[in-house]
Formats: structure tokens, C-alpha cells, sequence
């Protein structure tokens, strides 16, 4: 969890694929702890073709049902059905838009949002900017993607510096933006 902290966390992410595995690994979180996730997601990057959203867009009933067995990743019928169909929405995004990270980024206006938290306990849970992406992605066929699930990825991806104040990541994490 530090490494994770230290060198990925709130750093914004423009790559395509690195979002949609994002967007995967937020939605299979919920409910379960971060700690549980990232430890699986090697097994994830092997289950889910290194988040190649082409390619899980692709899968099919056989390959659910192996995913279903695969004990590296959770096995949950609904999020695994769930992040193959985000695959077909994901790629939908991409042929309208020309890419995901362009369409998604336009919600913060192109630029990280930098909070100045000082407690932990001042960090929300979902805000609603976090409300209006799962609006949209919901309206665009993605689901496990509620506004906690949604402010998660924003968190993740660098669309929010939730860094706080007193938190050596803070300026580093801000200076990327400025980039």
C-alpha cells in the first residue's frame, strides 16, 4: 500500500489502457478492501489480457466461465460480466471520441482538481463531480461504477490531488499537473 501511496496514487494517468485497468480494479474493490485488490492484480493484468480493452470486449460466455474459476482475481459473476461489458462501452467511448482519456479528462476540464485536505477525515467519499461521471458512464452501459467507485478512480487516476497537505506526494503529485 505505501508503494502503491509513493509512486502511483493520485499521479494523473492520460493512457488508455492504464485507466480502463483502473476503472476494473476500482470496480472490483467494492465491498472489499484496496489491500485485497492490488495483491491480485497481476492475476488481473494475466485474466484480463493486460487490460487490452479490444480484446475483453471479445470475451465470451466460455471465457466468463473460466474467469469464474480463476482464483487469482475475485470471483464475482457480476463484476467479471461487468468488466467485459465496460470493455465494449470503453471501446464505444474510444471510436466516438477518438480516445477514452480525452472524453473522460473533459469532466475536470483537462486539469487535476487540487484539494487542500489537512485530515484524513476531511477526504469525501464521492463528491458530485464523482455523481455526474457515474451518471455518464451508467448512461454509456458501464456499470459497478457508482459515484464511491467513480471517486475512487478519480483519486487513483490524478482527476483529483487528494494528497494531503502535509503529504510529501502533495507538491510532487501538483507539479505533474503543471506539466
Amino acid at each position: 500500500m505505501i508503494r502503491y501511496h509513493d509512486r502511483e496514487w493520485g499521479v494523473p494517468v492520460h493512457d488508455d489502457r492504464r485507466l480502463f485497468e483502473f476503472l476494473v480494479l476500482e470496480g472490483a474493490q467494492a465491498g472489499l478492501s484496496w489491500s485485497t485488490i492490488l495483491a491480485k492484480r497481476e492475476a488481473y493484468r494475466r485474466a484480463f489480457a493486460r487490460f487490452d480493452a479490444r480484446t475483453v470486449a471479445r470475451f465470451g460466455a466460455a471465457r466468463l466461465r473460466a474467469l469464474l474459476r480463476d482464483e487469482g482475481i475475485v470471483r464475482h459473476r457480476g463484476k467479471i460480466a461487468a468488466t467485459v461489458s465496460n470493455a465494449r462501452a470503453f471501446r464505444e467511448i474510444q471510436r466516438v471520441e477518438g480516445s477514452f482519456d480525452a472524453w473522460l479528462w473533459r469532466h475536470v476540464d483537462g486539469r487535476p482538481l487540487q484539494n487542500r485536505w489537512r485530515q484524513p477525515r476531511q477526504v469525501p467519499a464521492v463528491t458530485d463531480l464523482a455523481h455526474a461521471l457515474s451518471r455518464d458512464l451508467k448512461a454509456r452501459g458501464f456499470a459497478f461504477v457508482g459515484p464511491t467507485i467513480c471517486y475512487a478512480f478519480m483519486q487513483a487516476t490524478g482527476m483529483v490531488n487528494d494528497h494531503l497537505v502535509g503529504c510529501f506526494r502533495r507538491r510532487e503529485v501538483e507539479r505533474l499537473a503543471e506539466s
